[in-house]
């Protein structure tokens, strides 16, 4: 449970200018269609439970990126690339339970159309590698987390919408959406158009909803799966996403 008043709700006002700025990095046709269901799951269903015992370290994840997951985090959302040039992957939940890490749900998602890079540029089409903090989410459809003091901050607002103007297999995408704190600012909606590190470095990198292949630089998901981590993450357990293909991340 949060300590402090109730969840974010309220809608973002934002011009056209800042809501393309901000959906840059996750939307629109991406050129590349890959097959939803070429990437099986590590194992266990959506919210599955596994054993209670469990290893001390992210599965996968070598030392470089092992110290930088903060040591107060006792969640971590794991994106297993298949290669540096693969627009597949898996997406993990890990909860910190005492000293061991338990596998809390595993699905297939997609990640940047042309793979992953150590050096992210506006419109590069990858997705970033590292250790991200995960602070605000939101999204077109209500926060599926019926607890309004549980949970991310969440800003419902018609301003996520896709553009009408892309395929319409792509209306759905940030119906939720969790923003990876990348080049933006913690604590404001995800699309809050701020760029810190100015707008060369991208942003607006999301985790949002899937719609069958690669996105611009985002990490797409199944609808449940968002669904299920907008209920399951929780600011007091200080939540973070650790991406990347798989050789980056056992390095």
């Amino acid at each position: 449970m949060r300590n402090g008043g109730a969840r974010r709700t309220a809608v973002a006002l934002v011009t056209l200018g800042s809501l393309l700025t901000a959906l840059s990095a996750c939307g629109g046709p991406s050129g590349h269609r890959a097959d939803p269901t070429a990437v099986p799951p590590t194992g266990g269903a959506a919210g599955t439970h596994g054993a209670s015992a469990g290893p001390t370290r992210i599965p996968g994840v070598g030392d470089r990126f092992q110290r930088q997951i903060p040591a107060e985090s006792r969640q971590v959302v794991a994106v297993y690339g298949d290669g540096k040039d693969s627009a597949d992957s898996t997406v993990v939940l890990y909860t910190r339970e005492g000293s061991a890490w338990r596998r809390a749900g595993s699905w297939a998602a997609h990640n940047g159309t042309k793979g992953w890079t150590a050096d992210h540029h506006e419109n590069d089409k990858r997705s970033p590698i590292g250790v991200f903090t995960l602070s605000d989410a939101g999204g077109v459809l209500p926060d599926p987390d019926a607890d309004p003091d549980d949970g991310l901050p969440y800003t419902r607002s018609a301003a996520f919408g896709a553009p009408r103007w892309w395929a319409k297999s792509y209306w759905h995408d940030f119906d939720y959406v969790i923003a990876i704190d990348y080049n933006r600012v913690k604590g404001t909606p995800p699309n809050d158009p701020t760029r810190p590190e100015g707008t060369s470095k991208g942003g607006g990198i999301w985790l949002h909803m899937d719609h069958g292949s690669g996105t611009s630089a985002c990490v797409s998901l199944p609808k449940q799966a968002m669904e299920h981590l907008l209920r399951t993450l929780d600011p007091d357990r200080h939540p973070v996403v650790v991406m990347g293909d798989r050789a980056d991340l056992r390095a």
